[in-house]
């Protein structure tokens, strides 16, 4: 079973999708189940896992609904607020809802020291015990902190979203080299095969850019803890559905049977409990 672990549903508001600028003409309108399973069956892809894109509850309510009314979305990974003084009540009753596989915040917007807060750390303790797991979306240079963040927490399962986001356009750094390396020595930490095609420069790119982050990711993670994503569709920026697919296919063709099955759905399983 083929399974794409990272996509995202929108109804368009400019209003709150400030984040979707006049660069952006392509995404700046409505994205539906409806539009993505054609593109999924096209694609030979059995289900997803739909993620927030929002800060709110109601996105979170507005991804249940669209998985209890499409057996194809598998999974939601939602927004709570990991601060709030009712986190357990909130947790409790979105964790009642079998579809509800985990929580993302948009760390990426916050500052560098974010996950080392002492109010994070402790919402986010708090997801474990209901097998909840927690996404990580962040730029290289916070890095530092989500190793202080999965050292503190063995126990909680962690996915890092689109590789932590290196510039593709450019040589890999020794830094981030260094800092996933480290990442993936906390067996409870898991990375998405996501989100390359929009961190490159002028979203133009040769499939040859990902080959040396690709592999960088599976000498450090191995085969059994990557998940292939689409981030669809964000990744329409850059390239459609099927470019994507082509890509991570080219690249885990050149893997065993066995990792390619594992990469495409068979880790997103069990790492989502779906």
């Amino acid at each position: 079973m083929i399974i794409d672990s990272h996509q995202h549903f929108w109804n368009y508001d400019p209003v709150r999708d400030t984040w979707i600028d006049s660069s952006m003409e392509v995404i700046r309108k409505d994205f539906l189940p409806k539009d993505l399973k054609p593109i999924l069956q096209e694609n030979g892809v059995d289900g997803c896992i739909a993620v927030q894109a929002d800060q709110s509850e109601s996105e979170t309510e507005f991804l249940l609904t669209h998985a209890e009314e499409n057996p194809f979305i598998k999974g939601v990974v939602g927004w709570v607020d990991l601060i709030t003084h009712n986190l357990e009540d909130r947790l409790e009753h979105y964790a009642a809802n079998i579809l509800f596989k985990g929580v993302r915040h948009i760390v990426q917007a916050e500052k560098d020291d974010y996950l080392l807060r002492e109010d994070v750390q402790r919402g986010i303790g708090k997801l474990s015990r209901l097998n909840l797991t927690f996404d990580i979306l962040i730029f290289p240079k916070q890095l530092p902190a989500v190793l202080a963040l999965v050292e503190k927490f063995p126990d909680q399962t962690f996915i890092l979203d689109h590789l932590a986001k290196p510039n593709i356009s450019v040589p890999m750094t020794e830094t981030w080299k260094a800092n996933i390396t480290a990442l993936s020595k906390f067996k409870n930490v898991n990375c998405k095969l996501s989100g390359m095609v929009t961190e490159t420069k002028d979203f133009a790119f040769a499939e040859d850019d990902f080959v040396p982050f690709m592999d960088h990711v599976f000498s450090s993670f191995g085969g059994n803890r990557i998940l292939f994503g689409s981030d669809w569709p964000v990744c329409l920026l850059a390239a459609d559905y099927n470019k994507v697919v082509g890509i991570i296919n080219d690249y885990l063709n050149k893997q065993s049977a066995e990792i390619k099955a594992q990469v495409l759905g068979q880790n997103a399983i069990k790492i989502y409990n779906l």
